[in-house]
């Protein structure tokens, strides 16, 4: 049975390939099989997400076995991981769910209190093995002008990320420099210069969240400066469900319905992993 790993040594594979890894939510068995299978077929790492968002339908161990199933043959390496971990509690939870990695996201938190935040997880994941994400700087969702992300305030602060890092010991950090939740309605403008600094200040891979609609242009530039593992869930939710929306339309019988889901589903996976430059990297 193929073992689920962390984020390293995959995203330090990553950052000197400068490529990126795709991670992307899943909820169920069949989205599930749609990463790892489009995974195989594209010979790419991969990391399978869920968060808040998710864990209510079924669970956190569910999530969890879900995952070990569907990857268990899978000849490419695997990492499962919490997005978005809004609580200790909730990356304690998936921790002891056999989770080989978590995200914290502490970034609704003032400096201090998300760097205490941040290494408490760390310090619980750390002894097992397990790796773990923070977010300095908030990501916000598109349209939404009052959320977090909508102003300069909000953007990752260079000077603070290297701080933050060294205080937290997370292995990885997700960034915020222009990007948003959600399909954006007009194209986002990344602020690559401020790219640069973070990645020059900082000795971990970062991350972009919020990846769903970035111009390709956009995208290259960001995994050229630093990004070394990026975020798409909008997209995916879209594909599956405008592909139930329409067989609903047409009266198709709902397993049917859920088998073309998974196909729209992997026809997106597979095109970022594509642009992402990871497909091809694991021989």
């Amino acid at each position: 049975m193929a073992e689920l790993i962390g984020l390293e040594p995959m995203l330090e594979e990553a950052r000197r390939g400068r490529y990126a890894v795709g991670a992307f939510n899943y909820c169920n068995a069949e989205m599930g099989q749609a990463v790892i299978e489009e995974a195989v077929a594209q010979r790419s790492p991969v990391i399978m997400i869920v968060g808040p968002w998710e864990i209510p339908l079924v669970g956190v161990k569910m999530l969890a076995e879900i995952a070990r199933w569907v990857a268990k043959d899978a000849d490419v390496p695997v990492c499962l991981h919490l997005d978005h971990g809004d609580t200790v509690e909730l990356a304690l939870e998936c921790i002891e769910a056999g989770f080989p990695s978590v995200m914290i996201d502490a970034s609704q938190h003032k400096f201090e209190e998300n760097a205490r935040l941040t290494r408490l997880v760390v310090e619980m994941a750390h002894p097992k093995g397990i790796t773990v994400e923070g977010e300095l700087g908030a990501v916000g969702r598109v349209g939404v002008e009052s959320a977090e992300g909508a102003g300069e305030a909000s953007l990752t602060d260079p000077a603070k990320a290297a701080e933050f890092v060294e205080r937290t010991g997370v292995d990885a950090l997700a960034v915020a420099i222009g990007n948003a939740h959600g399909i954006y309605a007009q194209m986002p403008e990344l602020d690559f210069e401020r790219l640069e600094a973070i990645r020059d200040a900082v000795g971990v891979p970062l991350v972009l969240h919020g990846g769903s609609g970035t111009p390709p242009e956009q995208l290259h530039r960001a995994i050229d400066l630093g990004i070394s593992k990026v975020n798409v869930a909008s997209e995916l939710g879209r594909a599956y469900l405008n592909t139930l929306v329409e067989a609903a339309a047409k009266n198709t019988w709902y397993a049917w319905a859920l088998v073309d889901a998974k196909a729209a589903v992997r026809q997106v996976i597979g095109r970022w992993m594509r642009e992402l430059g990871s497909a091809g990297r694991a021989q």
